[in-house]
């Protein structure tokens, strides 16, 4: 397993692990097909990142190729630049490895080297594999969004969870 920064060359091989592990996934923020990018604007979004010092793609690569990501959006303020929002999604059959593990891990050494003082996520309550993994990796729940996704006509409540650093 191999952990590393994104290039823009991944462009078109990470939208296309977005769009699996979103259809592979009951609890990611957009349903199956609902995200729009091309490979051509998820290069500008990736140069739109490498630009910011507190945000970040790391991805995971296995038997040569991309099979999981953790994305970190720092704020976009003054008031928020030290945190990070993160986003993480890891293809179905490489779920239960190491992998979530791993990429928290090295999200978490990323932002000490970039002077950040909090990572933060949500968590749907249900997604109890989720929020082990989260509780492992040092994530506090800090409060309930209620009522905040509807999936499948019903309606979830999530979990703002996160790390101190």
């Amino acid at each position: 397993m191999l952990i590393r920064e994104i290039t823009i060359e991944d462009a078109t091989e990470f939208t296309n692990l977005i769009t699996e592990v979103e259809a592979q996934s009951t609890y990611m923020l957009m349903e199956p097909g609902e995200r729009k990018v091309t490979p051509e604007q998820q290069r500008g979004k990736l140069k739109q990142i490498k630009k910011q010092s507190n945000s970040t793609i790391l991805v995971a690569e296995m038997d040569n190729k991309l099979v999981g990501y953790v994305i970190a959006i720092g704020g976009s303020t003054q008031r928020t630049k030290h945190a990070a929002y993160l986003v993480i999604g890891i293809l179905k059959a490489y779920r239960g490895k190491g992998l979530g593990s791993a990429l928290f891990s090295n999200v978490t050494e990323w932002a000490e080297r970039n002077r950040l003082l909090r990572l933060e996520l949500t968590v749907v309550t249900e997604n109890q594999a989720g929020i082990a993994l989260y509780k492992k990796s040092g994530f506090n729940i800090e409060g309930t969004k209620r009522k905040s996704l509807i999936i499948n006509d019903v309606a979830y409540d999530e979990y703002y969870m996160a790390k101190l650093l």
